[in-house]
């Protein structure tokens, strides 16, 4: 042997021979020989390889798309034709609520089609009754009224002829969009989707049991009106029992089942039948309804309001493009609209022959466990069952670490207390290990933020490996390698054997306590540890537990499944997350989501492979190779351009803000203020600074604080329930001219009487607005509004302010309301209350200067602007 730092020996070992080992410490035993260090950079190399050869093409994977030429298989979803549909509906433009756009072209555009399909459907199977819905009602929803009018919902029943069903199934998108969207990926890729379906179904000589609605509602971005529309009013949702909602938050690739239910685990077996490409986790949904993404799907309100259950699904890869000017059919290849077709038709046609549809409420049975791999196969079973499994395996894996425990102590000639004393040593140094390989991605994403410097990946999503991925790598290896120099008689393959059970040990024990807390996402740990215990198991039955290394090759075989299951996932969120920090508001941190994100995948895909960097001669090495990249990763997000975190037309910018006019009336009808400016609602966490870095003149842009605890809503025309909630960080630029807006709301009070019972007096107004106006509310402090003709219970469940978001669609009509009064004194010659109207001029671009204003904004920002007026009034 060399000198005494020497860590190998070359001296031959007889293989299966137990030895007794001397005492010195952080000696690599004879027979226990590891690889050169570079061997550790092509482990790693070779993961890093297998995710971009496996995973990413699995994650982007589309089926081949069908032409025309193919329709001669009948029955089959038909790609072209709805691509041909998309092109005529994005050529419409814009669709928002009350515009020409949305409420004659889109219209008469799906009307047509819909004929069309009608004149060619299988007369003697199906009957086809076409219906235009005008809708008109209220709802309380996010704190405030919502109210609409002449909204319209395009409404197909399709009835399989001699069918004695009276449970419907629904079917539902949305054609409306938001201002300077297109939507042709929101939401025109479902509309189109579901043309095409229904031109499938009712051309095929193929029936089914229940009648099918399809919804093309359109009023969806309009805080989800038009579902209310056709759940409360419709003449045939009274009938519809189970809904499959189609959404997007993205354009051009799968889309992903994110919500079923709730309770009803029928629902995803029905999808594990019907879908032909699958794209789903247990682990979106509970995502999903915790809030964190900033979107809504009418999926809600069919179940709070018509007690509906259904499969929630929506497109959500590449949503840099939602609602912005460049959701566009080029960024949405055929092959996407070909695996919505596919799954849709399949969708519908196993759930229209379901044999729970017969009593759908009589089959609830609790929660589902459910997730797809690679997209190639869809696993699903109980939330109960799912308890049990979690427990089981969770116990398993302690039992048989305690069994190799005592192996390694009858194999090391030392007692089983010895071992089971270095073995706790070892499970706190993996425990802090798993607390690095969380705390330290989150470290840097604290650090990137507070220089500036956040979101430095949304352009370049692998900055991701250098800022995330490296430092939760070095904090999962790290304890181990320091733990690993310490003195033990136990040999060193065994050592670091124990460090993985360390692991192990670890992550059964979240996996205990995330089941009691009840979360089903849970899975993603119990089947981590499975693929663990399974080689362990393996190793204990054979000779290899004990021979030197021999153990990690059966481990790193079986660590392929994990390794590609959980990276799919993860990244799978990080696709989706990513585009949504771009709107995720300036009070967040969006680093920390993303960096946990990649903790996450990391630990669960890696944590094990990881700490096999142990088995190589000077692994310190990796661990300096990882800082070094880390370092390196930090440098180029911060200061060069590929940390920017915006380029043109593909990661844009979003910046929202209103042309401002605000005037306030007094009592006695006199002009208080009158003054204009612009009304930004910065969206991501770097705000405004790259914009002056860009040359947009600012100047003088100040907070709105003061206004906002001096003024009724800040006085200012507050958009929606968002632009509400998002009061606290708005940001006012004053202009020194008048905003012009094409017209103004006109608010006339027609009367002031006082009711029979002598203490409530009644005003009556009528409101002559544009299709998206906003009524704010303040009663004065001794005045109580005790009844209106508004939505009534929401004065005695909610405080002041009160908040009416108003819109119509087809039908102009003036608003008229009432509001009645009390007060305690009965003195009604005094100012009682506040009303502010701000309404929304959203199909016209402004004045010039508004127009100049907005063109001074770099390329890598997506305006989205428009006139609005503010007038407050005291009654």
């Amino acid at each position: 042997m060399g000198d005494k730092d020497q860590l190998i020996s070359d001296e031959p070992v007889e293989e299966g021979v137990a030895r007794s080992l001397p005492k010195k410490s952080g000696k690599k035993q004879k027979g226990y020989s590891q690889v050169p260090w570079y061997f550790a950079s092509g482990i790693v190399l070779f993961w890093a390889l297998l995710f971009l050869a496996v995973v990413k093409p699995l994650f982007y994977r589309l089926p081949q798309p069908l032409t025309v030429e193919d329709a001669t298989s009948k029955g089959v979803f038909i790609a072209e034709r709805a691509q041909a549909n998309l092109y005529d509906f994005e050529a419409i433009g814009t669709k928002v609520v009350g515009s020409e756009g949305n409420e004659i072209k889109t219209v008469q555009f799906l009307l047509k089609e819909l004929n069309l399909i009608k004149a060619n459907m299988q007369e003697d199977l199906f009957d086809m009754e076409i219906d235009l819905q005008y809708a008109y009602g209220a709802y309380v929803k996010w704190n405030l009224v919502n109210m609409y009018q002449g909204i319209q919902n395009i409404v197909v029943k399709l009835t399989p002829k001699g069918s004695t069903s009276e449970n419907y199934i629904l079917v539902n998108s949305h054609f409306d969009s938001q201002p300077t969207s297109p939507s042709t990926g929101d939401d025109g890729h479902m509309v189109v989707s579901i043309l095409e379906v229904l031109r499938v179904l009712s051309s095929t000589r193929q029936t089914f049991e229940h009648t099918i609605i399809f919804l093309i509602n359109g009023s969806e971005e309009n805080s989800l009106q038009a579902s209310h529309g056709f759940i409360a009013h419709h003449k045939w949702a009274k009938n519809c029992k189970v809904v499959i909602n189609l959404d997007a938050a993205g354009s051009g690739g799968r889309e992903l089942m994110f919500q079923s239910g709730p309770n009803h685990p029928w629902l995803v077996q029905v999808y594990k039948k019907g879908a032909a490409h699958y794209f789903s986790t247990t682990m979106a949904e509970e995502i999903f309804q915790t809030g964190l993404v900033p979107s809504y799907t009418d999926f809600d309100i069919f179940a709070e309001y018509g007690n509906m259950i259904g499969l929630d699904i929506g497109q959500c890869i590449n949503g840099f493009v939602y609602h912005t000017k460049y959701d566009r059919i080029d960024v949405i290849p055929r092959a996407a609209l070909q695996n919505t077709g596919d799954n849709l038709l399949g969708l519908v046609r196993t759930l229209s022959n379901a044999t729970e549809m017969r009593d759908p409420t009589g089959n609830a049975g609790g929660n589902v466990v459910f997730f797809d791999v690679l997209g190639l196969y869809f696993v699903s079973y109980s939330a109960e069952n799912g308890v049990k499994l979690n427990y089981a395996v969770a116990g398993l894996t302690i039992i048989l670490v305690y069994v190799s425990l005592l192996r390694i102590a009858s194999k090391s000639n030392v007692s089983s207390g010895q071992v089971l004393g270095w073995f706790i040593l070892v499970l706190v140094f993996q425990l802090v290990a798993f607390v690095l390989g969380l705390v330290l991605p989150l470290a840097v994403a604290y650090g990137l933020d507070m220089y500036g410097f956040s979101l430095s990946y949304f352009s370049t999503p692998s900055l991701m490996v250098g800022l995330f991925v490296c430092p939760s790598l070095l904090g999962l290896t790290l304890p181990s390698y320091i733990y690993l120099k310490l003195q033990n008689n136990v040999p060193f393959a065994q050592q670091v054997q124990l460090a993985l059970h360390g692991h192990a040990v670890v992550l059964a024990a979240l996996g205990i306590g995330l089941t009691v807390y009840g979360l089903r996402t849970t899975y993603l740990i119990t089947w981590t540890l499975v693929f663990y215990i399974i080689p362990l198991a393996f190793n204990l039955l054979t000779t290899l537990h004990d021979r030197g290394f021999s153990w990690t090759g059966i481990l790193k075989i079986i660590q392929v499944a994990p390794f590609l299951y959980n990276s799919y996932l993860i990244y799978c969120f990080i696709v989706i997350l990513t585009p949504m920090m771009g709107r995720f508001g300036v009070d967040t941190n969006p680093d920390l989501i993303i960096g946990f994100l990649c903790a996450l995948g990391t630990i669960l895909s890696m944590g094990f492979l990881i700490l096999l960097i142990n088995t190589t001669r000077k692994s310190g090495f990796i661990l300096l190779g990882l800082l070094a990249v880390t370092v390196a990763t930090v440098y180029v997000a911060s200061s060069t351009n590929i940390g920017f975190p915006y380029r043109p037309k593909t990661n844009v910018q979003r910046v929202p803000y209103l042309q401002v006019r605000r005037v306030f009336y007094e009592y006695d009808g006199t002009v208080s203020k009158d003054e204009s400016g612009y009304l930004f609602n910065f969206q991501d966490r770097r705000g405004y600074a790259p914009l002056v870095a860009s040359g947009v003149d600012l100047t003088g842009m100040v907070n709105m604080t003061s206004d906002c605890d001096n003024y009724m809503m800040c006085g200012m025309p507050l958009y929606d329930h968002r632009w509400v909630e998002a009061m606290d960080t708005l940001m006012w630029l004053p202009r020194k001219t008048p905003v012009w807006t094409p017209a103004e709301p006109i608010l006339e009070l027609l009367g002031k009487n006082l009711l029979e019972n002598g203490k409530t007096i009644r005003f009556v107004f009528n409101l002559t607005c544009t299709d998206h106006t906003s009524i704010f509310i303040q009663p004065k402090t001794d005045v109580t509004i005790s009844n209106w003709s508004f939505v009534e219970h929401y004065t005695t469940t909610y405080k002041p302010p009160y908040h009416i978001y108003f819109s119509f669609g087809i039908d102009d009509t003036p608003l008229y309301f009432s509001i009645d009064i009390e007060k305690p004194d009965l003195d009604y010659d005094v100012p009682l209350y506040e009303i502010g109207i701000s309404a929304q001029y959203m199909h016209v671009d402004g004045d010039k200067e508004a127009i100049d204003f907005a063109n001074t904004f770099p390329a890598y920002a997506a305006t989205i602007q428009w006139p609005a007026i503010y007038k407050k009034y005291e009654f």
